[in-house]
């Protein structure tokens, strides 16, 4: 089947079908652009379906779904929850649908891989009448990894326990058994759990907001100053916080995956969230590493008892595959 994957994000768009990133900055949704673009290179012909990524899918939505009006509508409505995600996202699927009459368009959702997560994982310790819980982010990204660990490694999902960690401009971190996510550091919005570019992650909750800033972890690491080191520092560990707990929460640990631009490409900070869990059955072969700055491989040692392994996630595949088992079944 040929599908279409759009990645609608706040100010850019990536698509899987010609592979590229278009930019917002004409004035028109990135959307219009890549349709236009498309359809003057033939690569519309034969066109059997669309799959849109959205970030929040809230209670509702919990599975991929056939976009119509009344999907729209209720996506509209969540964008209070994902304000800079979901209104672009929206919005690209009304050009689609504007420029594909009558294809068929699939939405796919971040927050659909948390959706089932046990209570321990999906709700706070706050009175039920609020009706908040922790939905979750990073989920298509989180599933891939599994899946292609599973895929690697030979050995079925339902019998895995995995750490997957999304390590990019935002960071999360998720354990994993059986294929189902049990538990994820980001909750009711991204901002919580890991360290990020622009977001601080866990803090006290009675901490009135401070501006931060932002930073680029290529940066950081290029740089020679004491705050720079004390970033990483605080980065890392609380990454490596994570992967305790996680362990804890699985009952063991089969592997822990890396993926994201800084988990992908970058050895040192691999190194540091990792150092000193010898004791837990996880050993990195240090060359391996080093040597892994991009692409699939194996980085832990020949005889750790818990493999590593570094996996660059790819949400455009997921939402084709999504996409098409949703087109056929109908």
């Amino acid at each position: 089947m040929r599908v279409l994957a759009v990645n609608s994000g706040s100010s850019s768009l990536k698509h899987l079908l010609a592979e590229g990133k278009v930019e917002a900055g004409s004035g028109r949704h990135p959307v219009q652009d890549l349709m236009a673009d498309l359809r003057q290179r033939g690569l519309l012909d034969g066109l059997e379906a669309v799959g849109h990524r959205v970030v929040h899918g809230g209670d509702r939505f919990v599975d991929p779904v056939a976009v119509d009006e009344r999907v729209l509508a209720d996506l509209d409505a969540l964008s209070e929850l994902a304000p800079l995600h979901n209104p672009p996202a929206v919005a690209g699927i009304r050009e689609a649908l504007a420029a594909l009459p009558g294809e068929p368009e699939v939405a796919v959702f971040d927050t659909a891989f948390h959706a089932r997560m046990p209570p321990t994982g999906a709700l706070y310790a706050v009175p039920r009448d609020w009706g908040v819980r922790r939905y979750g982010f990073h989920g298509l990204a989180h599933r891939w990894l599994a899946e292609r660990y599973a895929e690697l490694s030979g050995r079925p999902l339902a019998e895995l326990r995995l750490i997957t960690l999304q390590l990019g401009s935002g960071c999360s971190a998720a354990a994993i058994a059986g294929g189902h996510s049990i538990d994820t550091s980001m909750g009711l919005t991204p901002t919580e759990g890991l360290v990020m570019s622009t977001r601080s992650g866990d803090v006290d909750p009675t901490l009135v907001q401070f501006l931060s800033g932002s930073a680029d972890m290529r940066q950081l690491l290029r740089a020679t100053g004491a705050q720079a080191r004390e970033a990483i520092e605080v980065f890392t560990y609380r990454a490596r916080k994570y992967v305790g707990a996680y362990m804890a929460a699985l009952g063991g640990l089969d592997a822990v995956v890396f993926g994201g631009g800084v988990g992908e490409a970058a050895p040192d900070i691999r190194r540091r969230i990792l150092d000193g869990m010898e004791w837990l059955g996880i050993e990195l072969d240090a060359a391996r590493n080093q040597a892994r700055t991009s692409g699939e491989g194996v980085i832990s040692a020949a005889g750790s008892a818990v493999a590593v392994h570094v996996i660059p996630d790819d949400e455009q595949a997921l939402i084709c595959r999504d996409t098409a088992a949703l087109v056929r079944k109908r």
